[in-house]
């Protein structure tokens, strides 16, 4: 009873420790798991944030790493779970090589709260590696001589792994002259022998063959084997003897390949092949084996690989002498690897801010670092430091760990983004050292209020600008960033001429354009002052105000106002002066007074007499606007002067108004309403003179238009009994000329086709001619038929025809005063001005009739029905411009008709009879003649 009471106390104390480390190690942030080799990736190792006691949500919220120390990343943490998993399958072997307890670590970070611990993970050993030997066919070469009971060292079989999974056993089978012996070694590990049991017989065998089977107590046991000859040999006494018992030697581990680091030497008494010795490993391991090697002749040992102090600071090597007859010694090499300062510092970022906002305290962590070396010694000793002008400094946590953190505030205007060097070095010489960059970015604070460009604004604005019109631009700045950095505009609210300052100019918020939300006006507002305000985008915002002036330029957009005379109204007369016939050059006679309602040069007036009765008889003053006497009247001059004064300003372009004046010549105030009288009188007669006018116009249109139709009608008769004649000459000179394109009328030469021939018939003779003008632009026909003159149009020479008719009188000549004026020249009837003498009437009514009545007669003779002439060939005008032709395509009959032989213009006679009874009448005909031209 009292033994099972102790034994209770004993349990619970045990349970109570356990408590209190596991209590102690989580205080301290340390961890431990166990897990086997060789465990598929993803398999659980632990709860880390059950035993860390962790919040999944904070997890996720404030962000977890594992770091592994390490060059292959073995371990994983699952972010959900917060369960430790392998991220690689795990080889102990490979890991902790003749190590008895394999340990991982890692640290597992919460970025969040800065916190770091540590885990520890023993790797358990599995049996999975079989025992193995170096060579799996071993020779053994026994004198027939050698006693029984002599004992052969074989070469011992490898396992890798450790505890029971390890080389437990050997077996030896084949033959009864041997037996296996195992001794245990120094370290505790079995030295398989061969013992020779029974003597052995070269003649009755040469050769023995054994196998030798290596186990280990795995569960199931894995077993590797050797074949081993046996060569039994003639007899040979001396075996070989190395000069030293032990060799040792120490090398740096930045000796190059190749170099010898030392040699063994053996000595053999024998002769012959019995003293020939040979150099060989006895026992190495797998990985000194890859890193020396034993000249087999001189006993050199030589490196094969580069090595390296952090991997293997000491290694020791088993070398074995055989002579030719079997007999062999064995020695301890022991090689010291001696560390050098070829390890530069490791530095890697643990846990690192990006963004920090300028308004941090000092002592805020940016970042956490962890560094180490490889070497050892001085060599391994790190000293990290930072650039002593950044905001920043370097605070170590424990171990090897180093966090950063800001010396000061912060100021993003003065510098947004820094990029802190973290510099280690070691202890080395000369030292090596390595670097991170960590690149932090300012966050902004809306500490900075809008600057304006300018410390106050003005603009020139032209009067009556356009609605809408860009004025100015007013810029502020803000040395902030974002959305702390955007400025948007405004206005204060005021008044302009009691109206709000809104209803005058706009600011656009974003850009700051000033615009013009009205047309100014100089005569109304000349000033416009207001004020902005910047106001940017942070919270709480930041605002400054500008000022800004507006100065409204005048532009000449008013005419000048005449005050005096003022405008006529009705039937009477403004502005009336008297001006007596005894005055004086230079007397004063009127003044014309004008205002501007612009400023400045726009409204600076200048005054000029434009138009006057008696331009000579007056003059006006630039500036002053007085009419004076230039001269003295004289008697001719008209009693009643007008004068016309133009009143200008200065402006560009200049605006301009105008102002008349009736100036009386009188001596007294009787005289000067007679004469009002007797214009007024003049200008009620005025339009029974103008319609007198008009109806003689009207008679002499009608006489031009029955002349001509009698010439037509002359024309259509003759040109029946003539077309024969025609026809029969134009079968000579006009061969080939279609009838068609000439229409005859007696005496007239007709040109209806094209305006560059032209045809001459006479009706005095029967002789007609035809020649082609030599340009068709010309204003004046040729008197007489050039040199070239092709022969006579109808037949017959010009000496015929006189022979023909002696008592016919001779041709007159054209008349050569007979011109086209540029209003003669093609075109419509209305075109044509008749202001010259001796034209045509420039009535377009009767003008038009005559042509409609020339147009019908040829149609008439067209359609056969024309009693003036008919036939095919009766004016050729349906012929040649089909039944679609109309007036407008009947030419000019004053451009395209001439009398030859006369040297009289084809004129009205009704309008020559007007004009010499306007001549005979003994009126003003200078007045008469401006009457009517206009």
């Amino acid at each position: 009873m009292f033994a099972a009471g102790s034994l209770r106390i004993r349990w619970d104390r045990a349970l109570l420790w356990c408590v209190l480390v596991a209590a102690w190690e989580a205080a301290w942030g340390q961890l431990r798991y166990s897990v086997p080799e060789e465990m598929p990736k993803g398999s659980f190792v632990g709860d880390v944030a059950k035993d860390l006691a962790l919040d999944l949500t904070a997890l996720h919220d404030h962000g977890v790493r594992i770091i592994d120390r390490s060059r292959t990343q073995y371990f994983a943490l699952h972010g959900k779970t917060g369960h430790l998993v392998t991220a690689e399958r795990i080889d102990r072997e490979q890991l902790c090589e003749s190590v008895q307890q394999c340990v991982l670590r890692c640290e597992v970070i919460v970025k969040g709260e800065m916190q770091i611990y540590r885990i520890e993970v023993e790797i358990r050993d599995i049996n999975d590696n079989a025992p193995s030997f170096k060579e799996r066919d071993l020779e053994e070469r026994i004198s027939e001589m050698t006693a029984p009971g002599s004992r052969f060292p074989l070469a011992e079989a490898h396992d890798p792994d450790v505890g029971r999974n390890s080389l437990q056993r050997y077996e030896l089978s084949g033959d009864e002259h041997f037996s296996l012996s195992v001794q245990a070694g120094p370290g505790g590990d079995q030295r398989p022998e061969l013992v020779l049991a029974k003597a052995l017989d070269r003649e009755e065998a040469a050769f023995h063959e054994l196998v030798l089977r290596a186990s280990d107590g795995g569960e199931p046991p894995r077993t590797g084997t050797a074949r081993i000859r046996v060569a039994v040999l003639d007899a040979n006494d001396n075996a070989p003897a190395f000069s030293q018992a032990e060799y040792t030697v120490r090398v740096a581990e930045d000796v190059p390949v190749g170099s010898a680091l030392l040699t063994v030497t053996a000595i053999d008494a024998d002769e012959g092949i019995y003293g020939d010795v040979k150099y060989s490993f006895k026992k190495v391991t797998e990985k000194a084996s890859k890193i020396f090697h034993v000249d087999s002749e001189t006993g050199a040992i030589m490196l094969l690989h580069s090595l390296d102090f952090e991997e293997g600071d000491s290694y020791e090597l088993e070398v074995q002498a055989r002579d030719g007859g079997g007999l062999f010694d064995t020695v301890n090499v022991a090689i010291t690897v001696i560390d050098v300062n070829d390890n530069a510092p490791e530095m890697t970022v643990t846990s690192q801010l990006s963004e920090i906002s300028e308004d941090a305290p000092p002592g805020t962590v940016v970042a956490l670092l962890h560094v180490q070396d490889r070497d050892s010694g001085p060599n391994g000793q790190v000293r990290c430091s930072i650039a002593e002008s950044l905001p920043f400094r370097l605070e170590k946590t424990f171990e090897d760990y180093y966090r950063v953190v800001t010396a000061e505030v912060l100021d993003r205007e003065a510098v947004s983004e820094y990029n802190v060097t973290v510099r280690a070095s070691d202890g080395g010489s000369p030292p090596l050292w390595s670097s991170a960059v960590l690149s932090l970015r300012v966050l902004d604070v809306n500490d900075n209020a809008p600057v304006f460009a300018e410390a106050r604004y003005s603009a020139r604005v032209a009067e009556n600008n356009a609605a809408g019109a860009l004025v100015l631009t007013v810029r502020a700045a803000d040395a902030d960033w974002g959305q702390n950095a955007r400025v948007r505009y405004r206005l204060w609210e005021g008044r302009v001429r009691g109206a709000p300052l809104s209803s005058y100019v706009s600011v656009h918020a974003e850009t700051g354009a000033l615009y013009a939300l009205r047309s100014f006006d100089y005569e109304e507002v000349r000033e416009v002052g207001l004020w902005v305000r910047a106001e940017d985008g942070g919270a709480p915002s930041l605002s400054s105000n500008v000022s800004v002036r507006l100065v409204i330029v005048d532009e000449n957009d008013n005419a000048p106002q005449v005050l005096y005379p003022p405008p006529a109204s009705g039937a009477g007369w403004a502005g009336v002066e008297l001006a007596p016939r005894s005055a004086e050059p230079g007397a004063l006679v009127a003044k014309v007074v004008a205002v501007d309602a612009d400023a400045g040069q726009n409204a600076w007036l200048s005054y000029e007499l434009a138009k006057a009765t008696e331009p000579a008889l007056f003059r006006v003053g630039l500036h002053s606007g007085e009419v004076r006497t230039a001269r003295v009247p004289l008697s001719r001059d008209a009693a009643r002067q007008s004068l016309v004064v133009v009143v200008k300003d200065h402006g560009r372009p200049a605006l301009s108004a105008t102002a008349t004046l009736t100036v009386v010549l009188a001596e007294s105030v009787g005289e000067l309403l007679s004469e009002l009288g007797s214009a007024a009188a003049a200008a009620a007669g005025e339009p029974s003179v103008s319609l007198t006018r008009w109806l003689v116009l009207a008679v002499a249109a009608v006489s031009c238009l029955f002349l001509a139709f009698l010439l037509l009608l002359l024309a259509l008769r003759l040109r029946r009994w003539r077309r024969s004649q025609l026809l029969a000459a134009g079968s000579g000179a006009l061969r080939g000329v279609p009838a068609s394109h000439f229409v005859g009328i007696d005496g007239v030469r007709a040109f209806l086709h094209s305006y560059s021939h032209e045809v001459s018939l006479t009706a005095d003779s029967r002789k007609s001619q035809l020649r082609f003008s030599g340009g068709s632009c010309c204003d004046t026909l040729p008197a007489r038929p050039p040199p070239d003159e092709p022969a006579p149009l109808l037949a017959e020479d010009a000496d015929g025809a006189r022979r023909a008719d002696p008592a016919a009188p001779p041709q007159a000549q054209p008349n050569t005063d007979w011109r086209f004026s540029q209003t003669q020249r093609p075109g419509t009837s209305g075109s044509q001005n008749g202001e010259e003498g001796g034209a045509w009437p420039n009535n377009q009514f009767d003008t038009e009739m005559l042509q409609a009545m020339i147009l019908a007669s040829a149609n008439e003779a067209a359609d056969g029905n024309s009693t003036l002439g008919g036939g095919t060939g009766t004016m050729g005008l349906s012929a040649r411009y089909g039944p679609q032709f109309t007036l407008q395509h009947v030419p000019d009959y004053r451009q395209n008709v001439y009398i030859p032989g006369s040297t009289a213009t084809l004129t009205n006679a009704a309008g020559k009879r007007d004009a010499k009874s306007a001549g005979s009448s003994g009126g003003n005909k200078k007045k008469s003649g401006k009457k009517e031209k206009k």
